[in-house]
C-alpha cells in the first residue's frame, strides 16, 4: 500500500471549507450572509427569541390547571388476571412483578369487566364496578386498601 494509491471512500465528501478567500466559493461573508445578529462572532441568542417581536409563548393564552396534589392512578384491566391459577392472592407487590403496574403509584385500580373462570383474591385501592362484580361473580374477594 502506497500512500498515492488511497483513495477517499465512495459517498464521503469533503467538509465546506470557509473564510479562504473569493477564489474558494466561500469567501468575503464565509457563507453567513450580510451583516446581521447572526452573522456576528460570538452571538448566541437565548432559547425562544424572535428578534425582538413578542415570543409565541407568550402570545398564546395561558389556559387551565394542573393540580399538583393529583394522586396517580395505574389502571390495570381485569384480563390480565384471568391467566392467574385459581386462588392466587393479587396485590400491588403481585401486579409489579407481572409488570402491570411500576408499583411507585399511589393508587391502584382494577378496571374491565370479564368472566373469571376461577376464583381470585385481588387486593388492591381501586375497583370498577364491573371489575368488583366479576371478581365476586367467580367466588373471589376484592379486598380495598385504604388510601394513605
Amino acid at each position: 500500500m502506497r500512500l498515492h494509491a488511497l483513495k477517499k471512500p465512495e459517498g464521503l465528501r469533503s467538509k465546506k471549507i470557509i473564510g479562504r478567500g473569493a477564489g474558494s466559493g466561500h469567501g468575503r461573508t464565509s457563507t453567513k450572509g450580510h451583516k446581521g445578529q447572526r452573522s456576528r462572532a460570538g452571538r448566541s441568542v437565548r432559547r425562544g427569541f424572535e428578534g425582538g417581536q413578542m415570543p409565541l409563548v407568550r402570545r398564546l393564552p395561558k389556559r387551565g390547571f394542573f393540580n399538583i396534589f393529583r394522586t396517580e392512578v395505574a389502571e390495570v384491566n381485569i384480563r390480565y388476571l384471568e391467566k392467574l391459577a385459581a386462588g392466587t392472592t393479587v396485590d400491588i407487590a403481585k401486579l409489579t412483578e407481572m409488570g402491570l403496574c411500576k408499583g411507585t403509584e399511589a393508587c391502584v385500580k382494577i378496571i374491565g369487566r370479564i368472566e373469571l373462570k376461577h376464583p381470585l383474591t385481588v387486593i388492591v385501592h381501586k375497583f370498577t364496578k364491573g371489575a368488583k362484580e366479576s371478581i365476586e361473580k367467580s367466588g373471589g374477594k376484592a379486598e380495598e386498601l385504604k388510601l394513605d
